[in-house]
């Protein structure tokens, strides 16, 4: 039975994870590695969950609920004392191992500690543990509180037990589990990898510009262009997944980066959170 859950990590998928989980009754600790850090992430979740009210999406109860439940700590040791951990960290395999070895010395042993990883390998993340049979991926869509589903990835060695906990989890939040064997990129962002590199092939080729490939795939009842949700996801985080999946699949072809993924990286256009990617944004203001 889950009933407290820590999310390590307040950035924008941590935010939107520890928000869902709140909103749907669960006592939420928010872990991230400063007191400045962790209070602008609750501020914002505040604000988000506030918006709900607004929109008449939340019940204001509900909201003053949630609100109350969610506790911010920079002890990562108070974090891991939850029946469930979600790491929400970047999408780095050496860090995450990292954080799943501090995680597992210091959790309980009935702790499920669980990813948000988007691509990397939960057997490896869970090699760093001496409970692999207690680790499993959660991988939570951006926005986290909004989007309905969540992919559920069995490891090598994810026991029954874990894998049925972690499923009712999901489905107490409302949201839609779909369970899946540990690959390269799971089910979603395997299917994804086509649709942004053909979409960077033609920018590239001068086939169409941004506007009208995004206007072209909206028009077919996608609901964002490849360009529009890459700026909504964050080029950092694109690139790093691509780069992922190319590899794990031994460079294929198929999943090969483009180099306009790589310059507007380097050159700080991150879509949303930067206020320029491949259009501008106003930022809001601290």
């Amino acid at each position: 039975m889950i009933n407290t859950v820590a999310v390590i990590g307040s950035g924008t998928m941590g935010r939107g994870i520890a928000q869902s989980a709140a909103l749907a009754g669960h006592g939420v600790i928010l872990y991230d590695l400063t007191d400045e850090i962790v209070q602008r992430a609750l501020a914002a979740i505040g604000d988000s969950i506030t918006e709900g009210v607004r929109r008449s999406k939340t019940a204001p109860e509900v909201a003053e609920r949630a609100k109350a439940a969610l506790t911010p700590v920079t002890d990562l040791a108070r974090a891991a004392a939850a029946d469930l951990v979600i790491e929400a960290v970047p999408e780095e395999l050496a860090l995450k191992r990292r954080v799943f070895e501090q995680l597992d010395a210091a959790a309980p042993a009935h702790t499920i500690l669980a990813s948000n990883t988007s691509s990397l390998s939960i057997s490896a993340i869970a090699g760093a543990t001496r409970r692999p049979e207690r680790v499993i991926g959660l991988h939570y869509f951006n926005p986290a509180h909004i989007m309905p589903l969540v992919e559920i990835i069995r490891g090598d060695l994810t026991d029954d037990a874990t894998t049925s906990a972690s499923h009712a989890f999901v489905e107490g939040l409302g949201k839609t589990a779909v369970v899946c064997h540990d690959s390269p990129a799971f089910i979603v962002n395997r299917v994804a990898r086509p649709f942004y590199g053909e979409a960077f092939r033609l920018l590239g080729e001068g086939a169409a510009g941004v506007a009208t490939i995004d206007r072209l795939i909206r028009s077919l009842g996608f609901r964002m262009g490849p360009f529009e949700l890459v700026d909504l996801i964050g080029l950092d985080v694109n690139l790093a997944v691509t780069k992922s999946v190319y590899d794990a699949y031994f460079q294929d072809a198929k999943y090969r980066p483009h180099p306009i993924q790589q310059r507007m990286v380097e050159s700080g256009r991150l879509g949303r959170k930067s206020g320029r990617g491949f259009y501008e944004y106003d930022l809001p203001k601290s």
